[in-house]
């Protein structure tokens, strides 16, 4: 993607089943699992800028000491930062107690990483701060170990208003508005019910210390815990927690709009937010990880069993459509060919854009993540050539027109392609003035310079989407534009971005995507502006109705025009004005991208059919956001 947009966070769970010693025999090391949650985060690099942090539960520690031990780093090189401190604790407590290396037990005492249940989380900040506060794991501390708790996820409500009063209602005081805190105390308060609700019968038996604690871990029902919390939750998420006896769950949205993953054999139950993680990690076939059930949880118990539960009724599977195209890594198999098939799908329209002169066309990708769709798109092109060679062929020889020479010449037809971009390492930026911080963004991509004939040749880019256009504008068609091509083509894998995301995607400001600036411009150069406000007053008057079913009143700006308008306009806007021959953005249909991805049908940002109420509710507000001149997201809302 060329605008930078971040995006979700990344979940990594590592449930052992069996003894650490048996793990030291097996393995080599009682911190197999340990390494295990290293893989899977690392492997998940790519879904967090802003934060790391672990988790690590001991069972049967001694009275007196730390059951449950959290590490959170926060900023740039979080995970490398994070991982230092865990091996610096490992060699501490190594020298400290000059650990021998089958010592198992003393390792497990002396170092805080050793455990049976760990928890990882990679995150991107789309709701609260971005200090090291607002890190994930979050825990809700207790004496008791079944109400300890500690929380992560990947995912973003669009209701936490409603649920931060919820609980004032309860009683509560809580403190910090971040969704994770307010999920967190939800789930929180109703294992304190449940705990309350064994403890008092307990009491009648006259159970005390370990066996009482024994009848806590055996009794308490995560799944009821999990219903009574979640039912009032409108959003998209996948999370997990730890309960301090050896429970740990994964919670997955009724729409499945968050992706989630587990894997078990007879040593571990894992998760993680992306399938090739599990796939990598411990070297199984994309076929043995399965996906969490929408609407379900993945509960293992204290004593290692797994299975799957229903929390919440589930609705229509809509997962999100741009962890295929953009946010998921690349290496699922899965992905991988949708990706490719988003390019094969752009291959009417290219040659319609090019006015079919593919001897005349450089054809190349801007990089690095539009690579596989680059591949899709030659491929398309050839499979395409192969029946237009065929016909030409069999008409030349219906005519007896088939010369050695003219069999030749339609036999060396094939796709130009180049790598006509490079992407150079990251600028740093030492200037700040706007001005030169603009001139340095022009370099960000260079050109491979003598690719195509100044004025004859077009060349053809595709991009994985266009967002907000930026990069377009200051570098990559600047930059393009050195070659001095007859035309420049555009193509975008992903059809027009064209409304917010509230679901973990830092996407909410309308204003800021180039298709909204497309269409409002449009629609005040016609004289239209009426349109404008006649929306506004729309979604002012839903706002005041939260109750009822909401309707995407931001539709009726993309209504007046046809899909070819927009991405005229959309060209013009971001033309370089020292480009003076053609340019042509094309984009992906709305139907492509579904003829590509079958199975994933979470496309609010190019339709504005959201899987949620919440999510009409954030988009009709991102609209009186803009209107009124408000920036930030737009799924926040003060606390009263």
């Amino acid at each position: 993607m060329s605008d930078p947009i971040k995006h979700e966070c990344g979940l990594a769970i590592v449930r052992l089943k069996k003894p650490l010693a048996h793990y030291r025999q097996a393995h080599g090391s009682a911190l197999w699992g340990l390494r295990k949650l290293y893989l899977l985060m690392e492997k998940q690099r790519n879904r967090g800028q802003d934060g790391a942090g672990i988790a690590v539960l001991r069972q049967g520690t001694a009275y007196g000491q730390p059951y449950l031990t959290r590490h959170r780093e926060g900023g740039p090189t979080c995970l490398d930062r994070m991982w230092k401190h865990v091996n610096d604790e490992h060699a501490r407590a190594i020298k400290e107690r000059a650990l021998q290396p089958d010592d198992v037990a003393g390792l497990k005492a002396a170092y805080p990483y050793c455990g049976e249940a760990y928890l990882g989380h990679l995150r991107y900040g789309t709701h609260g701060g971005y200090g090291i506060d607002n890190c994930h794991p979050f825990v809700r501390h207790s004496n008791w170990p079944s109400r300890t708790l500690c929380v992560a996820g990947n995912f973003n409500l669009t209701n936490t208003a409603e649920i931060f009063q919820m609980l004032i209602d309860m009683g509560q005081h809580p403190v910090g508005e971040a969704d994770t805190s307010t999920v967190m105390e939800k789930i929180g308060h109703f294992l304190d019910v449940a705990n309350e609700a064994i403890v008092r019968k307990a009491e009648s038996e006259e159970l005390k210390a370990d066996a009482l604690r024994a009848v806590l871990a055996d009794s308490l029902d995560l799944s009821k815990v999990l219903r009574r919390a979640a039912r009032a939750w409108d959003g998209g998420y996948f999370m997990a927690g730890m309960v301090g006896h050896g429970a740990v769950f994964a919670l997955r949205d009724p729409n499945g709009i968050r992706p989630g993953y587990w894997y078990e054999d007879d040593e571990v139950v894992a998760c993680a937010s992306e399938r090739a993680a599990l796939v990598t990690c411990f070297d199984v076939e994309p076929d043995a990880v399965r996906e969490v059930t929408p609407g379900c949880a993945l509960i293992i118990d204290h004593r290692g069993r797994a299975a799957e539960v229903e929390i919440l009724a589930s609705a229509e599977k809509r997962s999100c459509t741009f962890e295929r195209i953009y946010f998921s890594r690349g290496n699922d198999a899965d992905i991988y060919r949708e990706r490719k098939a988003l390019g094969a799908e752009l291959v009417p329209a290219l040659l319609a854009a090019i006015d079919h002169e593919l001897a005349h066309s450089v054809i190349s990708y801007i990089p690095n993540t539009a690579e596989s769709a680059y591949y899709g798109l030659i491929e398309g092109l050839e499979a395409w050539l192969a029946e237009w060679k065929e016909k030409q062929i069999l008409d030349l020889q219906a005519q007896n027109a088939l010369t050695p020479e003219r069999l030749r010449e339609i036999l060396a037809i094939r796709p130009w392609a180049e790598k006509a971009a490079q992407k150079d390492a990251k600028l740093r930026t030492f200037i700040t003035g706007e001005d030169d911080r603009g001139d340095l963004v022009t370099h960000a991509y260079d050109i491979t310079r003598g690719i195509l004939r100044p004025g004859l040749d077009n060349i053809v880019a595709i991009d994985d989407s266009i967002v907000r256009g930026t990069t377009l504008r200051q570098s990559i068609l600047r930059m393009l534009a050195r070659l001095k091509p007859k035309r420049i083509v555009v193509l975008s894998s992903a059809p027009q971005i064209r409304f917010p995301d509230c679901y973990g995607i830092d996407m909410s400001e309308l204003g800021k995507f180039v298709a909204f600036e497309a269409a409002v411009s449009l629609t005040r150069e016609r004289g239209n502006e009426n349109v404008l406000d006649a929306i506004l007053a729309d979604c002012k008057t839903a706002a005041s109705r939260p109750g009822e079913p909401g309707i995407n009143h931001v539709k009726r700006l993309y209504a007046q025009f046809s899909d070819d308008e927009l991405s005229a306009r959309i060209a013009e806007l971001v033309r370089p004005k020292e480009f003076p021959g053609e340019l042509r953005v094309v984009y992906q249909t709305v139907q492509g991208l579904r003829n590509a991805i079958p199975h994933h049908s979470g496309d609010w940002y190019f339709t504005g059919d959201y899987p949620t109420a919440g999510g009409t509710r954030v988009c009709n507000r991102a609209f009186v956001n803009y209107m009124e001149r408000r920036t930030g997201r737009s799924y926040e809302a003060a606390h009263v």
